[in-house]
């Protein structure tokens, strides 16, 4: 059997010599590039968009988020209809790309705040459009660079435009994921981030991408729409369940009762086609994995540091790992592994892959969830029921010496520091004595501790021991620093001045009384902030939280001092490397491997509906995520990823056992009957090659 496929691979090999390739692909490839420059550039900052912007929680915003993933899978289904049964795959691709780039435009525009747009909306008006155009050409981009090859001398030719299609795919997302972040970070119509940038730079990319189509016309091969293959489908089995119901009789297959008003072509094809769809159904949940790398993964990264020392890396520019290494892991895959793997009988089939790459998501979730773990081992102690929090700030040019009735007792806190306890164990509110000297100032007074809650002190002058609420949580939703500015007016004088806090490029973000005790966050990195007349710096950090301290003894000039209340993140983001490694190598073998799979498996007349049943996977997965969201059954994250990867172990084994019972199909490009159609059953593995 082995010298028979040696002899067959040698024939078609001898094919492929005889038969050009076919330039037209190379404006569809391009074509692919810059719209998914486009798609992933605009998606890389989405996330941190939707909660930094639009300041929805971090739990709306992943809603949000996959749900607009859902759409863009879910549409390729109308896609396929519209090409199959009306404009056919080049005028659906043409006329759903003007939609892309106008829903690109309209993003663009409700972030630019001169525009003066209800953000919200029209965000979501950009998006809705976005997915109705990214997810109508789906189905359709990817067969109609298949159709331009000649089947079945051409194979080999095809195997590798599918690679040359992902690697394409690969190289935009890698390059826009690198860049928009960028672009967001800059800083334009006086603001520290440029969203209107970062959605600007995509629409861009999305009009090249139309011109390049529109080009390459005259080269295409474009056949008629075949007619509206998901209705004619639709009828047959309903043709063939009705027939059923009246017969008396019995058949091979329950299908087969409508070969006399549908015919037997489209009977068999219907059969094949209820194959493949059968076998998508345990695939959505490695989507409902793969796609949190734009959502929980970068929701994790803020929850880390990005500092290298000379650069700081950014939480959504992680995702460039991904297609950075699917760059390298293509042809290391497709000239390496597959082949070494080969030689020991093992991963051989599409369904082998499958599986593989389906388990290798689970174990990067398993690593994600571990590192969870750690992260939120990091989180500051808060308070709970029977605890209370309280802290004491110094902020007078002295030490103080407080002296309680409460289990504190006597603490000495020098200037410009603090005072914490963590462990008041209190029923419901305590109220203390208390009394302090500082040099020549002396006082006495009350205060109280609650319990499930924080307590902040501090001097607002020597004779004001003035309490807030005072949280040491880190921000849970962007990771954004926090910062609480306590002054001290030793000279009631200066009342009416106040706290102004600045950006990296001096644009005012805040301004408050002086004897505003309000927690406010802003981005990281450079803050200035004023007190009357005095300045400092502070090079804030994710997840840090800070109390800035003020006294003066004039009129306009104070001193000023930063103390940390909550470190920064301290778990590098480069930790997230090892999850992105094993889920690349999972979608390598998962996603270059369904997509061919699907295209080679369809019957001849079902090529977009295939592809957009594959897609559809994608859709369904995303779902899975946006329900496990609002049911908010988790807590902390970690759980969460920890169910993720058991329940992709379930269903890969439940995937598992409906590969082994698949029988594979190989078509001609000329098939019109079942002559023309091979069946290769899916346990020979001598009997089918994937990309080798």
């Amino acid at each position: 059997m082995q010298c028979t496929n040696d002899s067959q691979d040698s024939d078609n090999e001898s094919l492929v010599k005889k038969q050009k390739y076919p330039k037209s692909v190379f404006f569809i490839v391009g074509n692919e590039f810059c719209e998914r420059f486009s798609y992933y550039g605009m998606r890389a900052v989405l996330s941190i968009y939707l909660t930094d912007i639009i300041l929805y929680s971090k739990s709306d915003a992943k809603i949000i988020y996959h749900t607009f993933a859902f759409m863009v899978y879910f549409f390729p289904v109308f896609g396929a209809m519209i090409a199959d049964s009306w404009l056919g795959k080049f005028y659906t691709i043409f006329w759903l790309s003007i939609v892309y780039a106008i829903g690109n435009v309209v993003l663009s525009l409700a972030a630019a705040p001169p525009v003066d747009m209800d953000t919200e909306v029209f965000s979501l008006i950009g998006l809705f459009l976005i997915a109705v155009g990214t997810g109508g050409i789906k189905p359709c981009v990817a067969a109609f660079g298949g159709d331009q090859f000649k089947l079945p001398e051409q194979a080999l030719h095809l195997a590798k435009f599918f690679s040359l299609f992902y690697f394409a795919i690969n190289a935009g997302s890698l390059l826009s994921t690198i860049i928009t972040p960028l672009v967001r970070e800059s800083s334009c119509f006086n603001d520290d981030t440029c969203f209107t940038g970062s959605f600007g730079l995509p629409a861009g990319l999305m009009l090249i991408s139309l011109v390049i189509f529109v080009i390459g016309k005259p080269s295409y091969i474009i056949r008629k729409p075949e007619g509206n293959m998901v209705i004619k489908v639709s009828k047959c089995i309903g043709s063939a369940i009705s027939e059923k119901r009246k017969s008396s009789g019995s058949k091979e297959h329950w299908l087969d009762y409508a070969e006399a008003k549908h015919g037997t072509k489209l009977v068999n094809d219907v059969k094949d086609l209820l194959k493949v769809l059968f076998l998508y159904l345990p695939l959505p949940v490695f989507w409902a994995l793969f796609e949190q790398q734009g959502s929980g993964w970068t929701f994790q990264a803020r929850m880390m540091t990005g500092d290298i020392g000379f650069y700081n890396i950014l939480p959504d520019q992680m995702q460039v790992v991904n297609p950075l290494l699917i760059l390298i892991f293509i042809p290391v895959f497709q000239y390496l592994i597959y082949p070494l793997f080969n030689k020991f009988g093992v991963l051989k089939t599409p369904l082998q892959r499958l599986v593989a790459g389906g388990l290798l998501a689970a174990v990067a979730f398993f690593v994600s969830a571990s590192i969870s773990l750690a992260l939120e081992n990091e989180m500051p102690v808060q308070p709970t029921d029977g605890i209370g929090h309280i802290r004491i700030y110094n902020n007078m040019p002295c030490t103080l010496t407080f002296s309680t009735n409460s289990p504190m007792g006597i603490v000495e806190i020098e200037s410009n520091k603090f005072y914490e306890n963590t462990d008041f164990k209190i029923t419901k509110e305590i109220e203390y004595s208390y009394s302090y000297t500082c040099d020549d100032y002396s006082d006495k007074g009350t205060f109280s501790v609650r319990e499930n809650e924080a307590v902040g002190y501090y001097f607002q002058n020597p004779h004001n021991f003035t309490e807030f609420i005072d949280s040491n949580e880190k921000n849970v939703n962007n990771g954004y620093p926090r910062f609480r500015t306590l002054v001290n007016t030793m000279n009631n004088d200066i009342s009416n001045l106040n706290v102004r806090y600045y950006n990296k490029i001096r644009h005012l973000h805040q301004t408050s009384d002086i004897g505003d005790n309000e927690q406010y966050e802003f981005s990281p990195g450079d803050l200035y902030v004023w007190v009357g007349n005095s300045e400092k710096y502070l090079d804030s950090k994710l997840g840090g939280v800070y109390a800035i301290l003020a006294y003066s003894d004039n009129n306009t000039l104070f001193n000023i001092d930063i103390i940390e209340i909550t470190e920064p993140n301290k778990v590098h983001m480069l930790w997230q490397l090892p999850q992105y490694i094993i889920i690349t190598m999972g979608e390598i073998m998962y996603s270059i491997t369904g997509l061919e799979f699907a295209y080679n498996q369809a019957p001849k007349s079902m090529k977009s509906v295939v592809q957009a049943g594959w897609l559809l996977t994608t859709a369904f997965g995303n779902l899975i995520v946006v329900i496990i969201e609002a049911l908010q059954s988790f807590d902390d994250e970690s759980s969460a990823f920890f169910l993720y990867a058991s329940l992709m172990i379930v269903d890969m084994a439940l995937f598992a056992f409906m590969a082994y019972r698949y029988t594979y199909v190989v078509r001609d490009d000329d098939e019109e009957d079942d002559g023309k159609k091979k069946e290769l059953n899916g346990t020979d593995n001598d009997g089918y090659n994937h990309n080798d």
